[in-house]
């Protein structure tokens, strides 16, 4: 009965006031055969492509589920395909009846069920996200402020010491305490000549003033040696 209502398709004509689209009604001019594997594909559009390996990228149905839907018209008698093809709701409800059809309905509310609960789990966390965007901040504005300021200190303190303790730094000091050694056995040479001290202060002072800059010499001098 199947094959011969789509024989006499030839002798019959579509209504051209019929609402379906021209993927239900056959977009060959020679064939007026519907297809209802197109018909449900904004359907199937809705169906992820990893929930269902076997159909095409396109949201229509796979070979498999075609010849599924094809199985379940054969038993249909002619009135019933034409009453398919002229009336909306007769359509609309064997589409609905098919069970890829369920299948996909089905995935598509699981799928807005679970967009709904990781909005409303969203919304929940957003008084604890506003909360922790005050902490940062105040963070910021205070804690952070005196951390960057007691950082720019140390830094200030790290670029002294190492300006202090630098080679050019260390033998300007090694020079500076030769030459106050120096000056201080002028002054003792002075008070002796001018019999400001006896010969025994004096020799005892000066012998241990001029032990002293002759070490800072020769430490200036090794240290001159080494970094030059």
């Amino acid at each position: 009965m199947f094959k011969s209502f789509w024989g006499s398709q030839e002798q019959q004509e579509i209504p051209t006031e019929s609402w379906y689209p021209s993927s239900v009604v056959g977009s060959s001019p020679n064939s007026s055969r519907p297809s209802t594997a197109n018909s449900s594909s904004g359907l199937s559009g809705q169906q992820r492509t990893s929930d269902r390996p076997e159909s095409s990228s396109h949201g229509q149905f796979s070979p498999s589920e075609a010849a599924g839907i094809i199985a379940v018209l054969k038993d249909k008698s002619v009135d019933e395909l034409r009453k398919l093809l002229n009336d909306k709701d007769a359509y609309s409800a064997f589409l609905r009846s098919l069970d890829q059809v369920k299948i996909q309905n089905n995935l598509r509310d699981e799928l807005r069920k679970e967009t709904t609960q990781l909005a409303r789990e969203n919304l929940e966390k957003e008084p604890r996200i506003l909360e922790l965007r005050n902490q940062c901040r105040i963070i910021r504005t205070t804690e952070l402020a005196a951390a960057q300021e007691k950082l720019n200190e140390l830094e200030r303190q790290k670029e002294e010491n190492l300006r202090f303790f630098s080679p050019p730094m260390l033998l300007q000091r090694m020079q500076d305490a030769m030459n106050k050694t120096e000056e201080e056995s002028e002054i003792l040479h002075r008070q002796f000549l001018d019999k400001e001290i006896d010969l025994a202060v004096f020799v005892q002072k000066y012998k241990k003033l001029r032990t002293t800059y002759h070490r800072r010499a020769l430490l200036h001098l090794a240290a001159k040696t080494y970094t030059g």
